[in-house]
């Protein structure tokens, strides 16, 4: 069936669609009823809800963010810990979010994002919270554990419900452009913390975690939007937690935040050890040239393929890594490697999100995704202790080599890796065609 709207037809029908979002009856757009339709999701009453979301995981992501750029430094100049321990301080919290990402998932896709993103922000407000009053390094893995918790929470709750009214054609766009609330606040917290640092002290940082903390649970609470449950949703089992088809380029996404991990955790240590001015902005130009890749480079993923953006961005990784593995470098070294770095990340979220739902159809997508993004946090998880170590014994290059060899196992992995679940079933015809239409989407 083909439709064409006037453009008066068109305003009466953005009007009906806030009115009923206005009194909370719900509005989900069926493409089986209307097909060919020009009418964009573009209604401000549409918008609204999805700026304040967006807004609440962005505050809750900076948040973490500040945490990653100050806690390495503090554990071991308060603690007087080693490397490894420090490590460890940073890596926790994304055993937490591993974790908790697959059940936040479910319940967003039946229906109850609003209570689990606003538990995300409490969540997040006790855990900075929890950095301010440790006085002990056990008290620091405990708040720890707490804030990552609430960022799973914010973000694999929130991405289902934004969605839910989204048509077939804008999802890849709006997906892909709210992914950046995460991303975009992992990269500007520490460039938030590095400037309060200039002025302030570390528990200035600790407030400021809070109160974004709060400010995310209060956006959330403005929200309006009614919730969609999934008709697809599988049940809540530990089977119904792990989509088939979103464990194998989950993997693939978890080897490659293993370089991230790294850096997250030993990076300023590194350069501090040095004594380069680097240190103080290091994380600055990964986080730039994070966000300027995911800006300008997103339209790859539409036009080559989730898959083949995997194996360019890794490679731009693994170069990353090795200019940070040689201290001989500097200066230098250590910009390029982590600029090449965040190139290399940026794009690894909409890549992996094209390939996991061409692989696992139409299924709880919510679920889909918060599986494909536990294994981010399980990189970073192990990422971080491990960095440490190797650093505390063989020195901080060889760290960064053993990234670049992770992140070089994850382009192999990428390889044999299949882009579709095998011919036969429901489940994958729907998972083939669902791919082909994100590939043709921006992510």
């Amino acid at each position: 069936m083909s439709l064409t709207v006037t453009a008066a037809a068109e305003r009466a029908l953005n009007k009906s669609v806030a009115d009923r979002m206005m009194r909370g009856r719900g509005f989900r757009w069926d493409p089986g009823v209307v097909t060919n339709c020009t009418v964009p999701y573009s209604s401000d009453m549409a918008r609204t809800p999805m700026m304040l979301l967006w807004s609440a995981v962005f505050a809750g992501y900076v948040a973490l963010g500040a945490t990653i750029q100050v806690l390495p430094p503090y554990v071991t100049g308060r603690f007087g810990t080693s490397a490894t321990v420090a490590g460890w301080t940073v890596g926790i919290a994304f055993a937490a979010t591993a974790l908790s990402r697959p059940v936040a998932g479910w319940f967003a896709d039946a229906g109850r994002s609003r209570v689990f993103v606003r538990l995300g922000g409490l969540l997040t407000a006790l855990g900075g919270a929890g950095h301010l009053i440790a006085q002990s390094v056990g008290e620091i893995l405990v708040a720890r554990i707490v804030m990552g918790a609430g960022e799973a929470a914010l973000f694999s709750a929130a991405i289902p419900w934004v969605l839910a009214g989204v048509p077939t054609a804008e999802k890849g766009k709006v997906a892909g452009w709210f992914g950046l609330s995460m991303w975009g606040g992992l990269a500007a917290g520490p460039v938030l913390a590095s400037v309060i640092l200039q002025t302030g002290s570390t528990r200035a940082v600790w407030v400021v975690v809070t109160l974004l903390g709060l400010l995310s649970f209060v956006l959330v609470s403005l929200v309006r939007a009614p919730e969609s449950p999934s008709d697809l949703r599988s049940p809540f089992s530990l089977r119904g937690l792990l989509p088939r088809g979103s464990t194998a380029p989950g993997v693939v996404f978890g080897l490659s935040a293993y370089g991230y991990g790294a850096i997250n955790a030993i990076l300023v240590l590194d350069l501090h050890s040095r004594n380069l001015a680097a240190a103080n902005y290091a994380l600055a130009v990964f986080a730039a040239a994070f966000l300027v890749t995911r800006f300008l480079g997103s339209p790859l993923v539409t036009r080559w393929g989730g898959r083949a953006v995997w194996f360019v961005v890794i490679v731009i990784e693994v170069v990353g890594a090795l200019f940070l593995a040689i201290p001989s470098l500097g200066t230098v070294g250590a910009v390029v490697g982590a600029a090449l770095t965040g190139v290399g990340v940026s794009l690894m979220f909409p890549a992996t999100v094209s390939v996991t739902l061409g692989r696992t159809g139409r299924t709880a997508p919510g679920t889909s995704v918060a599986v494909m993004t536990s294994f981010w946090d399980l990189g970073l998880l192990i990422a971080g202790p491990l960095s440490g170590l190797i650093a505390d014994r063989s020195g901080y290059g060889a760290a960064f080599a053993v990234a670049a060899g992770v992140a070089s196992f994850a382009l192999l992995l990428g390889l044999v890796t299949k882009t579709s679940l095998p011919h036969g079933s429901v489940e994958s015809r729907s998972g083939t065609a669902l791919g082909r239409e994100e590939e043709r989407e921006s992510v």
